[in-house]
């Protein structure tokens, strides 16, 4: 088969390179899925970079999402997934193979059913942002009746955020972006309001835009970074979700100011959500996705010999929609 490798970090065009590997078998629990579309995320990005530290292995397939269609099961899976169209979730966690191939061997759990009315290039576009913009919006409950705040509302899971919001019957969504396509793109996912972080008062923005209220949740893409403005935005028992820190990885917390207003604070990571959280995910997303009710924005689509372009896409903040490599067609 052919897959997109690395053996070891640095430029994606460099370092990234189709080779002939051979082609996985499905081992017992797993199943073995013909890739359609894979997806590139920042993360598959930071790790063939060696942002996080050396290769972990020493040949990486790249790309934790993806989908395709199941072509075989190992011992123990029902043979009647055979056949079934899935979308992939950490395929490339702690695993040294991923979607950038023509074909990808993975515990049968982590191939979830793709509905008819959603495409490959859908499904791709899933695993880490539409799972994490759910869990960082209803991990604490329905916000039916509640404002919401998507800081990054631009970006991908942003955008996944202030749709599901709107769909969960939030009563406001607001958005911050910097401004010009971004603040656009928001509007277009359904923010009810964008707010220009870069320009003027953020927090009295953002006040305005829900009526003085303040905001009952935030899906924070940079905790730290926007903690003064968020801090003066949070209502009293309210809850930020925080996925990303980047810009100040070790923020200092205001502890006892949150403990006195009775706020919370959740990290959310992906990879590591509990079972029934990822469970609840799935099902929602694919109760919208049957629906044709989510949508999926695409900045670049490519081949899979210039897969290095999608993940360098990912290395930059301009980037609006996801990145995807089309792996093979008539799957």
């Amino acid at each position: 088969m052919q897959a997109l490798c690395y053996d070891h970090t640095g430029p994606a065009q460099e370092v990234l390179n189709l080779r002939d590997r051979p082609k996985p078998q499905p081992q017992a629990g797993e199943v073995l899925v013909r890739v359609a579309v894979s997806g590139a995320n920042p993360s598959d990005a930071k790790t063939r970079q060696g942002t996080r530290g050396p290769a972990p292995f020493p040949l990486i397939i790249p790309n934790s999402d993806g989908a395709g269609r199941i072509e075989a099961v190992g011992k123990g899976v029902d043979p009647a997934r055979i056949g079934e169209r899935v979308w992939l979730w950490n395929a490339a966690f702690g695993r040294p193979f991923g979607t950038a191939a023509d074909y990808i061997a993975l515990p049968s759990e982590q191939a979830a059913p793709l509905p008819d009315a959603a495409t490959y290039a859908e499904g791709a576009c899933l695993g880490i942002p539409a799972l994490t913009a759910h869990r960082c919006l209803l991990a604490d409950g329905p916000v039916t009746g509640l404002d919401v705040l998507v800081t990054g509302g631009a970006g991908a899971v942003g955008a996944y955020a202030i749709q599901m919001a709107k769909l969960s019957g939030a009563r406001r969504v607001i958005a911050t972006t910097s401004g010009g396509a971004k603040a656009e793109h928001a509007l277009d996912m359904g923010a009810d309001a964008v707010v220009n972080y870069r320009k003027g008062d953020a927090a009295q923005a953002i006040l305005a835009a829900t009526e003085g209220r303040g905001v009952d949740r935030i899906v924070e893409v940079e905790f730290g970074g926007n903690l003064e403005v968020t801090r003066k935005v949070l209502k009293q028992n309210g809850i930020i979700a925080a996925y990303g820190s980047m810009g100040d990885p070790e923020p200092q917390l205001p502890f006892y100011p949150m403990m006195f207003a009775a706020q919370t604070l959740r990290m959310v990571l992906v990879y590591l959500l509990p079972p029934e959280a990822r469970a609840q995910g799935i099902t929602a997303l694919n109760g919208w996705l049957a629906a044709g009710a989510l949508r999926h924005p695409v900045a670049l689509q490519v081949p899979l010999a210039e897969g290095w372009r999608a993940h360098e896409a990912c290395e930059s903040n301009d980037r609006i929609g996801a990145a995807l490599i089309d792996v093979a067609e008539g799957v």
